[in-house]
Formats: structure tokens, sequence, C-alpha cells
């Protein structure tokens, strides 16, 4: 029964299934199995590369500089979930190491923060590799395996790239860490920047909104002063608190009545041989560039590629001058 319920999984929606079985503990188990084999695409390779499994204590494992998850991924009801199944069949799938530098661990996690949080509930090992990364290495892990196993919500995947900026990572890393490219990554930390980490946090992961909706959120947000209270006000209410869709509460908010009349913002123009290329507006919520429609996206792009290189000259030049 149980190879039929793995063969089901397997099968393209289009085919018939043949004795399809209603249990839904097989159907949860077979679905176990599945992700297992889909995480098993970033160990496979470790394991081919001579890495090996160990046993480590769980306090001596440091926690992941920059978090991938909202809070709540890593709430009691969770960890239960995924305790249960390791005191039933063992840890099956290793989390990924590295040796720490900082006195607070030897170790810190790459990935596995569940299942590590869960071995330390039981009080038994946590079964890693132990791998020597660099920090660039090891946020490039740590977002490829949640890539393989595909349930990082969209906004998750936003605030994630965000912090890998706030901390100084290279675009190219970031776009690596989340196997995406450039211009992606430049809308996902557009919409993390437009929204504060503290009103996406009380909405939630939101693991059934995806970018359009996002993008819609964010622009309605940046229309409106009150923007922050008016969420918070709506995610306080009793029936926001006990609904599912806390993201719709949120957006309900922000759209209700006209949104006050933000004071018109300073708008200059960049030009280049006549033509206008794009406008900088100096809003309260800060300094915007909207290109025209007549640039091309490959100008925006071959921008991108070099807005390092020409904040490092900024940078450079602000500190010659401040020394002259």
């Amino acid at each position: 029964m149980f190879a039929n319920v793995l063969g089901q999984l397997e099968q393209p929606a289009a085919q018939p299934l043949a004795k399809p079985t209603t249990s839904p503990h097989l159907l949860k188990v077979a679905a176990g199995v599945r992700q297992i084999q889909e995480k098993g695409a970033v160990l496979d390779r470790l394991l081919k590369d001579g890495d090996h499994i160990v046993e480590v204590d769980p306090d001596d494992v440091a926690p992941s500089s920059i978090p991938d998850r909202f809070d709540g991924a890593y709430d009691d009801a969770a960890i239960e979930e995924i305790a249960t199944s390791i005191r039933e069949r063992g840890q099956i799938v290793p989390g990924l190491i590295r040796p720490h530098k900082g006195d607070e661990a030897p170790y810190q996690i790459v990935f596995g923060r569940r299942r590590l949080a869960a071995v330390k509930t039981l009080g038994l090992k946590f079964r890693a590799i132990v791998r020597e990364l660099s920090d660039e290495e090891a946020i490039v892990f740590q977002g490829e395996e949640n890539a393989n196993r595909n349930d990082l919500s969209f906004i998750e995947k936003c605030a994630f790239a965000l912090s890998q900026e706030q901390a100084g990572y290279r675009r190219d890393v970031i776009c690596a860490s989340l196997s995406t490219g450039k211009s992606h990554v430049s809308e996902m930390l557009r919409i993390a920047t437009a929204i504060p980490r503290d009103v996406l946090l009380a909405i939630g992961s939101s693991p059934e909104i995806g970018r359009r909706r996002w993008i819609e959120f964010a622009e309605a947000f940046t229309r409106r002063e009150d923007g922050a209270a008016r969420v918070q006000h709506a995610l306080g209410k009793d029936d926001a608190a006990a609904g599912k869709d806390r993201f719709a509460f949120a957006l309900g908010a922000l759209k209700a009545d006209a949104a006050p009349v933000a004071a018109p913002a300073a708008v200059t123009e960049i030009r280049a041989n006549g033509f206008l290329l794009a406008t900088v507006s100096y809003a309260k919520s800060g300094p915007k560039i909207s290109f025209t429609k007549a640039v091309p996206a490959s100008f925006v792009d071959f921008l991108n590629d070099r807005m390092e290189a020409l904040h490092s000259e900024f940078v450079q030049s602000a500190q010659h001058n401040s020394k002259g």
C-alpha cells in the first residue's frame, strides 16, 4: 500500500491513479519520503566530496547569522512535529554545520535549524556534516537547501535577500543563495525595503501569497503615511488573529477609505544628450528613481551590474572630501 502511495505522488496529474488510498497517515509518510529525496541533492553532493556525517551536542552549534525564515517557522508546534518524526524514525536527514570562530559555540548551523531544535528538545545528538565554509559559501548553501525544499514563502525570500544585502553580501552571492537572477532579486529587495520588517513579521510568512500580491501590498503601503499603524491595528482584531489570511486583513486596512495625501516630493530629472532617462523623487520614505519607458531593460541591467562599483567610488570620494 505504501509503495502505491509513493507511486501516486510521482505520477503526472493527467494519468489515472490506480487504487487510490485515503489514509492520511500513509499520504503524510509518503510525502515525507519525497521531501527527503528532494533534500538529498545538496547532501549527496557534499558526501560525494568526501564529507562525513558526525554527531554533535546541539548546544555546541550557534545559530546562523542571517535567518531565512520568519519566527513562526520555529514555534513549538512546528518543532514538535519534527521531534515526533525523529523520535519514531531517528534523524534521517543530517544538517550542515561549519566550524565557528566565535566564543558562542565551536560550530555554526548552515542549514537544518528546525532539526537542530527538535533533537535538542529530545536530548539527542545532532547528526550533521561539518565543512569549512566562508561566509559567502555558507549563505549560498543555506539558500540552496531551502530552494530544494521549495517551502520558503515569497516574502521570506524577499526578507532573506534584504538581510544579506544589509550584511554586506555582494549581489551575485544573493542571487546564488536564492537561485535567481539580478532583476528578480532587485524586485525582491524593493518589496522588502518598502515594508518594515516588524510589519512583515506581524503578517507572517503567508505561504499562499505570491509575487504579484506582495507588489500590490508594497505599493499600497508606500501610498499611506499611516500604513504601519493601520496594519498593526487591523491585525490586532480578534477576527484577524483567529483567521489564516492575515495578509488579506492587512491589505484591506491599507486600501480602506481614501489614503491621506502625502506631501508632494521634490523631483529632479536625469537627462543624457537631451533625452529624459529617469526622474528622482525625494519622498519621506526615501529617494526613488523611475526610468522612462524609452530606457531599455538592458540599460537597467547594465547599471545593476555596476552599482556596487559605483557605490564604492562614491564612498571613497566622500571619505576623500571629508579629509580635505
